[in-house]
């Protein structure tokens, strides 16, 4: 591809609105352009790595056996209302009326659309295993759409979805899809982790989630570092921390605390470590049920893991009359000490080796020193409901412990067993004759957004550089003066036809520009390998190898540098 013939409209200047480097170097690097609030036309050379990445899901997914469908993106509310969605989804499904005043939405996902196809397709027990995906635009109505493909409305993306006849048969799909997502990720040569999860509002019994990792990921991620244990910090556990030194059980004492709220203030008025403190936090349900959760003064409480336990749909935190009709205290001063009211209290598990403890004393200035569990207040249930830090040790193995990174969620599986089919009343007939519901699993991949995030781990300050799976182009050729040389230009062009015949896609830079314009541009878009070919190298038969990813250069005969590309472009498209 002639570069003079293309469309790549590059950029030099930043644009304001864009706040994560994927973003500014998509932009920058006439990848896409914006049409509306989180929705954007991918133009020529955005859409070749999309394009890309699509047939590598796609070869994987044919591999693991799924059979590629395509579903409508408009869907009719019945179905939604059937499992109890139209609601639970929020603002953020489309809605809107057709000219006979029935109700339809833009699909944000197809769980719905698929189990109808199925509940009316699939009878028999014989019909399963089956797994059908789909590569397809899907639209959720973002409230702060932001960062370009990362956080769109309009979108791209891979879903499937798995029926099985038992939760035993739905295990074996979803191992299969979960070995697919990790070849997948493997090909595009991106550094990755897949994380246990938490379903969100897809549902089901557990998920894992594909992270790759970036300092810009807006998820939080922890790993051991002695074994594959990994997690999102919404889902990840800690083994017990080790019991400290007894310590005999002191006096209560109530300690005055003058405008003292925060555990960081009341530690350090008491001269006292944060870790020896209580946070006492009060989270209320829409259905008035009120709780009041413990954790340590130094932890975090994982809001995620409270509401699992709980069951609840949704948490909120207590607003501040409920907090005063069953604790009596302002905010700032609360405990589970003399409470008004009786109500559930769940400390972390961390609690149960604390004793003479910091906690509030519910009256407004003041604070308990020494107060213990089952002496001063009663914990109904000890539970997992912090979230770990670094240095945790790990829940699954002996020695490791827990480390933190930053990744950006590309793609999610999920066991979602008879939540849907249930609902929909999806079923078939077992070798007795008998009706079973079917079991499910759903499996998606951001299309668009994977090939951001390769981006946001793949750059430097010149711009892009990408993996050679999912560039644009694998190779670049830069042909200098070429518009005043013909002999440069007559080689530049049998050098184009020597790579293109091999196999190797090539962007011919042949415009009518200064080298160093040439050279910014084909760095910018993040071309893998440059080859320079220029009167005086070529006057020696040689020509220049730039790779992009480590800066190396090769100065190589013509023969030796195509047989060089060759051998790198196959060595990255054969990964697994």
């Amino acid at each position: 591809m002639r570069y003079s013939r293309y469309f790549i409209p590059t950029v030099k200047e930043t644009p304001s609105d864009a706040e994560v480097v994927s973003h500014q170097l998509m932009l920058r690097a006439g990848m896409i352009r914006k049409l509306a609030a989180g929705i954007y036309n991918y133009l020529p050379l955005g859409l070749r790595s999309i394009r890309k990445f699509e047939n590598i899901v796609r070869e994987e997914m044919n591999r693991a056996e799924a059979i590629e469908m395509l579903m409508p993106g408009v869907q009719p509310a019945e179905l939604w209302q059937e499992s109890g969605r139209w609601t639970f989804y929020g603002k953020e499904l489309l809605r809107f009326k057709d000219r006979k005043d029935a109700e339809f939405c833009m699909g944000p996902t197809h769980e719905e659309v698929i189990t109808d196809m199925v509940r009316r397709e699939i009878k028999s027990y014989r019909q399963m295993p089956v797994n059908f995906y789909q590569i397809q635009t899907k639209f959720r109505d973002e409230i702060r759409p932001r960062f370009g493909l990362m956080r769109g409305r309009e979108f791209i993306m891979k879903d499937a979805y798995s029926f099985d006849v038992d939760s035993s048969a739905a295990d074996s799909s979803y191992d299969r899809m979960y070995q697919a997502y990790m070849r997948i990720f493997t090909r595009c040569g991106l550094n990755f982790r897949a994380v246990e999860a938490d379903t969100g509002s897809i549902g089901g019994s557990s998920s894992h989630e594909f992270m790759v990792l970036a300092e810009s990921g807006e998820d939080a991620i922890v790993s051991c570092n002695a074994c594959s244990y990994a997690a999102n910090v919404e889902k990840a556990e800690s083994a017990q921390l080790p019991v400290g030194t007894e310590t005999g059980l002191l006096q209560l004492q109530e300690i005055a605390t003058p405008e003292m709220k925060t555990i960081a203030d009341v530690a350090a008025f008491l001269g006292v470590a944060t870790e020896t403190t209580v946070k006492t936090l009060v989270y209320a349900h829409e259905n008035g049920e009120i709780v009041m959760a413990l954790v340590r003064g130094d932890h975090e409480l994982n809001e995620i893991k409270l509401k699992n336990h709980l069951g609840w749909d949704d948490i909120q935190m207590a607003s501040e009359e409920q907090i005063r009709s069953c604790t009596g205290s302002p905010i700032g001063f609360l405990g589970p000490c003399d409470l008004k009211q009786k109500i559930k209290v769940i400390a972390d598990n961390v609690l149960k080796n604390m004793v003479n403890v910091v906690i509030g004393a519910n009256q407004k200035d003041l604070h308990f020193t020494n107060a213990n569990c089952g002496r001063d207040f009663t914990v109904d249930i000890f539970t997992d409901i912090r979230s770990v830090v670094a240095g945790d040790p790990c829940p699954r193995c002996a020695d490791g412990k827990l480390e933190m990174w930053r990744g950006i969620e590309v793609g999610h599986v999920f066991k979602l067993g008879t939540k849907y089919s249930k609902a929909l009343s999806a079923t078939y007939l077992d070798p007795d004759g008998k009706e079973q519901v079917i079991f499910m699993g759903c499996y998606g991949i951001g299309i668009g957004r994977t090939v951001a995030a390769a981006i946001e781990q793949n750059h430097d300050e010149n711009g892009i550089i990408f993996p050679i799976p999912i560039a644009p182009f694998h190779c670049s050729l830069v042909a200098i003066n070429n518009t005043k040389d013909a002999v440069v230009m007559a080689a530049s062009e049998d050098i184009c036809k020597q790579l293109e015949n091999v196999g190797i896609e090539v962007l011919f830079d042949d415009r009518d520009e200064r080298p160093g314009v040439k050279f910014k541009d084909n760095d910018l878009i993040g071309i893998p390998l440059r080859l320079v070919v220029g009167s005086k190298s070529l006057a020696e038969g040689k020509v220049e190898l730039k790779i992009r990813a480590t800066g190396e250069v090769h100065t190589l005969s013509i023969s030796d540098a195509v047989s060089m590309i060759q051998q790198l472009v196959k060595g990255a498209l054969e990964r697994d």
